[in-house]
């Protein structure tokens, strides 16, 4: 057939396939029906017999064993292709999607027997049942809501044993304790003074570094202690202040009287030493009661925390963490009063004893503090987003209305652990007093303001007097991030373990436990005598 149009567009002709012509002839005079609207037409329907045609072709190459016939079946196919959404031999069906949207509650899974384990397992009793999307889409959500189920279980269990394995003592660090008490007591080289009489002066000498360690881990602090007069260039300038407890003081002392660090200087001292926290009223001892009784009253033990089943798992984790030992610590909580403890000295770098040093730190005394108290990291920015990405936010309540009220979320925070702190500036502020009033408001408002330990405390009352300093003097996270690389913490001035996987623990990861255990000699005795491994 063929279609002829004159060029006045009065005529078209019809050519059949015999020869036979049809002849049509059309009005001018019309107001209905103009010969442009005609051509048009024509032409807009050639072109839909075109489009029409190339999806029918499509739909053969695609294997489509049902191909449109009828206009119906051609509107079916174009209407979820225009509309964004494939029904039947696209992604996703829309009875899918209906399914899939539904809750499904943890009741409706309880004691259920049919539902598949594995993959493998769905997808074959998919093919045997024949399913439809609808029913497709069910089975798929009722396996996915189990395993996500007993994923959240496992990880709660696993943020259980790891609280209970960090916050219980091995017995390898209880051992040595008693090894080095019991040598305090029938040797007196274990009991030398420290440091010998005649460098008492250095003590209070401002022309030292002086770094103070607070820890009643006798294993942790003589790793820190190693670790920083074998980097430092200038080991004869440095004088370590360790501040231990009662109990431990005496296994301390033998510990660093039998193992010397010449040339730096050692002072291992225990708090009731310190004249003012043994007369009257102590802030720092009274907080810690205080805390201790609300801490009991309204936290409810592991137990109650794991057994919520509402929480994330992160959350569980942070007030399992909450419970440790070490957040209601003295050894915690006295680096509030350096400048009481060191009435004589201008400027200290305090250390924990879950960090290990890797450089020379002399160069702290070199920056420049700018009138502020507190030289630490910031650790709100950083290529690590899980370790360097905190914030006020991170520590502190803000649906808690005195907190909103006072400081900004979106404030960056820093780290403890190792600190430069300019006493001589310190003594001029109400820091300590700050952190006490804070400390009573956590308290009073049922601890709801903060939950873990000294640092959300600490960034509110050193809020104002901090001094940026480079990240590469310390980094964060080797207890509670799996995936740092062991080259990039080699090449951090300070390594710090903070988290639960300590590396004197066994619970410690493995690939980043050599930067703790290389400082650790295997060969001595009491090492030795406790099986206290390097690896």
């Amino acid at each position: 057939m063929q279609l002829h149009i004159s060029p006045s567009l009065r005529h078209v002709t019809v050519v059949t396939g015999k020869g036979l012509r049809e002849f049509i002839k059309v009005k001018v005079g019309s107001r209905r029906f103009s010969y442009q609207m005609l051509f048009y037409s024509l032409l807009f329907f050639t072109f839909l017999l075109r489009f029409v045609f190339v999806l029918s072709t499509v739909d053969t190459i695609d294997g489509d064993p049902s191909p449109c016939s009828s206009l119906a079946c051609l509107g079916k196919r174009l209407k979820p292709k225009l509309l964004g959404r494939r029904t039947e031999t696209g992604n996703v069906p829309e009875a899918m999607y209906q399914v899939l949207e539904q809750p499904l509650s943890e009741q409706e899974l309880k004691g259920r027997s049919d539902i598949p384990q594995t993959l493998q397992d769905f997808m074959s009793e998919v093919k045997r049942s024949k399913s439809d999307a609808r029913e497709f889409a069910q089975k798929l959500k009722e396996m996915v809501t189990l395993m996500e189920q007993r994923t959240r279980t496992a990880k709660i269990q696993e943020y259980l044993y790891r609280h209970v394995a960090s916050s219980s003592i091995p017995k390898q660090l209880h051992c040595l304790a008693l090894k080095l008490a019991h040598e305090h007591s029938i040797n007196a080289a274990a009991r030398l003074q420290l440091p010998e009489a005649e460098l008492v002066p250095t003590l209070v000498d401002n022309n030292y570094f002086h770094f103070v360690l607070a820890s009643d881990n006798i294993l942790a602090a003589s790793v820190v202690a190693k670790s920083l007069v074998q980097n430092s260039l200038r080991p004869h300038k440095i004088v370590l202040h360790i501040i231990t407890d009662r109990k431990t003081y005496f296994p301390m002392q033998a510990w660093f009287s039998l193992h010397p660090l010449s040339p730096a200087i050692i002072e291992v001292k225990a708090l009731h030493h310190f004249d003012w926290l043994s007369k009257g009223k102590v802030p720092v001892l009274e907080a810690m009661e205080k805390d201790q009784r609300v801490r009991s009253q309204f936290r409810g033990g592991s137990s109650v925390i794991v057994a919520n089943n509402e929480e994330n798992p992160v959350v569980v984790a942070a007030k399992l963490q909450a419970l440790s030992p070490k957040y209601n610590s003295l050894m915690n909580h006295i680096r509030i009063h350096l400048p009481e403890l060191f009435p004589s000295l201008n400027k200290v770098v305090f250390l924990d004893d879950d960090i290990v040093i890797q450089t020379d730190l002399s160069p702290l005394w070199d920056i420049d503090m700018d009138g502020k108290v507190n030289g630490a990291v910031e650790t709100c920015r950083g290529e690590d987003k899980f370790v360097m990405s905190k914030k006020f936010k991170s520590y502190l309540n803000f649906s808690n209305p005195i907190i909103a009220r006072h400081f900004d979320p979106e404030e960056c925070a820093w780290a403890y652990g190792m600190n430069v702190f300019d006493l001589a500036a310190w003594r001029k502020t109400n820091i300590s007093s700050t952190y006490y009033h804070w400390l009573d408001e956590n308290l009073k408002s049922d601890l709801s303001l903060w939950q873990l330990g000294t640092l959300p405390p600490g960034l509110i009352a050193f809020h104002g007097h901090v001094q940026t300093i480079d990240p590469f003097w310390h980094m964060l996270g080797l207890g509670y991030q799996e995936t740092t690389s062991f080259s990039d913490a080699e090449s951090a001035a300070v390594v710090h373990f903070n988290g639960r996987a300590k590396p004197w623990l066994d619970i410690a990861f493995p690939h980043l436990r050599p930067l703790w255990a290389k400082y650790l000699d295997s060969s001595d005795r009491f090492i030795k005598s406790c099986h206290i491994r390097a690896s």
